[in-house]
């Protein structure tokens, strides 16, 4: 009979970097965000935090599968395995090494890893002993070959002082570091491909973001809106316990100036007035970084000088997480993190580009071009923003 797994082993890796006040305190924010992923998906565990190693015990173990999905949606997991709990012992551990390879194919290839923590004395075995010993029983039970390089099923032992974990299974998480330890920033976000990804990327490192979209009017749509707070519904996933409300700005009749009275220079006008209302949401609430989807050359206003030029309209650091990326790159992340399906429809920021369009701008030419008091009236737009529920 096949022990039930119960608990989800969790393993983080550069937070392991850290000095130990710095690591404690990720851990503690890691713990909590544990606990929110797990109730947010109605999954009944408690989360300890124990050597170095988050662990969530599961009290209906057919749920570990789930919290172990949970917890690699978790920003700063590198991965989770369900386990089965045992005693730290040579006999128990090979019990239920032979019973797990009740589930193991004949074709697939396999490994044995080993590890142990606490004093020399806490255990009766050696841990390549135990991988010995414990990789002749499974090739003995199963008759599959052994692999150490890239095997199919690698069966993890991790034993510790008064207590083993036995797993067959990992998920990969996220990696990077928890969610919340590195401030907020201003995503702006446009309904495109590009930018929830970027927002993800932010999140990834630590960082909570506040989405702000900015309404193009007759250049965008219902639809664009649509589309950018549906991306951002499932960027939520990722943050329960955290507030990522888009904010709606609109920039209607600004856009509508532009496309009449700027020729050359017009995408960048509209992407300082962008950056303008993204600086003046981040004053009020207290971010300190906005955070945009482009990357270096792919359209016209995202060459290098382009960014000395539009990035001169705020004194908050612009981060551009995709900005070495190539577009198959992102497109593919996209996918992966479920965003692409949501971001297909064509933004109305290509409708507003002129037919030639500027790719070495200087700032004076770009700033006499200009609507008067084109940014003065982008900061108001901003405080007039309006939040979307996405619950």
């Amino acid at each position: 009979m096949v022990p039930e797994r119960d608990t989800v082993v969790v393993s983080y890796g550069e937070m392991g970097t850290k000095s130990s006040k710095v690591r404690g305190r990720m851990e503690r924010t890691l713990v909590s965000n544990l606990d929110a992923m797990l109730g947010s998906r109605g999954i009944d565990a408690e989360v300890e935090r124990r050597w170095s190693r988050p662990l969530i015990r599961v009290r209906n173990p057919e749920q570990v599968g789930a919290a172990a999905a949970a917890a690699a949606d978790t920003f700063g997991v590198v991965s989770a395995r369900p386990a089965v709990t045992c005693e730290p012992t040579r006999e128990r551990l090979l019990d239920v090494l032979t019973s797990l390879t009740a589930e193991h194919e004949p074709e697939e290839s396999f490994a044995v890893r080993v590890s142990r923590a606490g004093p020399k004395d806490a255990h009766d075995f050696g841990s390549r002993e135990l991988e010995r010993v414990g990789g002749g029983v499974v090739e003995n039970r199963t008759g599959a070959s052994v692999d150490l390089d890239n095997p199919d099923v690698t069966y993890h032992v991790e034993a510790r002082e008064g207590e083993a974990f036995v797993s067959t299974a990992e998920r990969a998480g996220p990696g990077g570091l928890p969610l919340g330890t590195q401030g907020t920033a201003v995503a702006l976000v446009s309904g495109g491909i590009d930018s929830p990804v970027a927002a993800w990327e932010v999140m990834k490192r630590g960082c909570v973001v506040a989405p702000v979209y900015v309404d193009l009017g007759d250049f965008g749509g219902p639809d664009h809106e649509a589309r950018a707070v549906s991306t951002m519904r499932r960027l939520a996933d990722f943050a329960p316990g955290f507030d990522v409300r888009p904010r709606v700005v609109s920039a209607g009749g600004l856009v509508s100036e532009l496309a009449e009275e700027v020729g050359a220079t017009r995408m960048l006008s509209l992407r300082r007035m962008m950056l303008r209302i993204g600086e003046a949401v981040a004053r009020e609430i207290d971010a300190h970084a906005v955070v945009t989807g482009e990357s270096l050359g792919q359209k016209s206003s995202q060459t290098g000088p382009n960014f000395a030029v539009t990035d001169a309209v705020t004194s908050l650091p612009v981060y551009r997480p995709l900005l070495t990326r190539d577009k198959p790159d992102i497109v593919a992340q996209a996918r992966k993190i479920g965003t692409y399906d949501d971001s297909t429809l064509p933004v109305g920021c290509e409708r507003v580009a002129p037919s030639r369009p500027e790719t070495n701008a200087a700032l004076e030419d770009v700033v006499d071009a200009e609507p008067e008091k084109l940014l003065r009236r982008a900061e108001k737009a901003a405080r007039a923003a309006r939040i979307v529920d996405i619950d």
